[in-house]
């Protein structure tokens, strides 16, 4: 098959292009417009690999209509966007540009190109939409968990984005019969991250010796899905999904911020033992507006639709994490450019 991949230098794309190659036969192309986010040092590994390819675009650009009718995909994996929440609050216009007209174009190249196909390559094609758990709101104050039918009710510039997205490839598959199936996950972490995250923020805060920021009282709680995790639900969803259908992706790991910077500081004081505890690096700082309490993710669906499971736990997944971040300090280095504050943007949660 054909896998035509958008925001394929990012964290998630990257590790899904990864895994593709490596793991499959299958050709794919990456399309990325190399944002302070993107990196195509994350596919340093497979970057000569005969069956992929790139193309630095964006996907505003008109162009993705030629790009989707020459390559000839036979599935579109969407992952291209503006993920932070602080940014969007700062400035909610990259946002609205890249996560709903990018979406809207991406959507009409598909559709452009899914018209043209003959009756067994349309019955074989997919549009994957990949969102995230944030469009369904805040679960403060109840011990629910988000499922494919929990209305949407996003709090912050981003996550209202990303609903505005999921919304119109709803609609091109009821108006259009674009094929979409789409997917909502939790907090990833993993290899790779940008460090502008909560928990690549705080490794390498810890490891300078610098303060570790935490919003408010660090009481927020994610559920957290190593990235590796995600990437072979993923290809699951977009191979074996059923048309039309939401799956939520979650890691079940609900695990508080100051939680998750504390397992961190402990990790660390084992790796490189200090004359301090690194736990005393913590400060709390003002919360963020608007910031949601609780994410959790109900993950049954995918796993008796599909089979899926999560391969990490929390612990298990933060350890690796944590040691690669301490071995790759040079690929941290080359990706913290001159204009980039870490302290400005303080203790993230996604």
């Amino acid at each position: 098959m054909k896998m035509l991949i958008t925001g394929g230098a990012g964290f998630i794309g990257s590790a899904l292009i990864r895994y593709l190659i490596e793991n499959t036969e299958h050709q794919v192309l990456n399309i990325d417009k190399l944002t302070y986010a993107s990196n195509l040092v994350c596919l340093k590994s497979i970057e000569n690999h005969p069956r992929y390819q790139f193309q630095q675009i964006d996907i505003c650009d008109k162009a993705m209509f030629n790009i989707v009718n020459n390559f000839e995909p036979t599935i579109i994996m969407h992952l291209a966007a503006e993920s932070h929440v602080d940014r969007s609050i700062d400035s909610g216009l990259p946002f609205i540009q890249t996560n709903i007209v990018g979406t809207f174009n991406l959507l009409e190249a598909a559709r452009h190109y899914y018209s043209t196909l003959d009756k067994d390559k349309k019955a074989n094609f997919r549009f994957h939409h990949i969102s995230t758990d944030e469009v369904y709101g805040d679960l403060e104050g109840t011990n629910a968990l988000f499922n494919e039918q929990t209305p949407y009710q996003p709090s912050s510039p981003y996550s209202a984005t990303k609903a505005s997205a999921d919304h119109l490839v709803r609609a091109w598959h009821r108006t259009y019969g674009l094929p979409v199936v789409i997917t909502n996950c939790s907090n990833n972490y993993g290899y790779y991250q940008f460090p502008e995250k909560l928990i690549p923020l705080i490794i390498l805060n810890a490891l300078d010796g610098q303060p570790l920021p935490i919003y408010g009282t660090g009481e927020q709680i994610r559920d957290w899905l190593f990235v590796d995790d995600h990437v072979k639900a993923l290809y699951l969803v977009a191979t074996q999904g059923k048309i039309g259908e939401t799956y939520n992706i979650g890691g079940h790991n609900e695990v508080k911020n100051i939680d998750v910077v504390k397992n961190i500081c402990r990790i660390l004081d084992k790796l490189r033992p200090k004359d301090y505890l690194h736990e005393s690096l913590i400060i709390f700082v003002t919360d963020r507006p608007g910031h949601d309490a609780r994410y959790a993710i109900d993950a049954t669906k995918i796993e008796k639709e599909l089979g899926w499971q999560p391969q990490e736990t929390f612990e298990t997944g933060l350890q690796k994490t944590v040691e690669w971040y301490w071995a790759n300090l040079d690929w941290c280095q080359r990706v913290l450019h001159s204009n980039y504050d870490r302290q400005r943007l303080g203790s993230q949660s996604n």
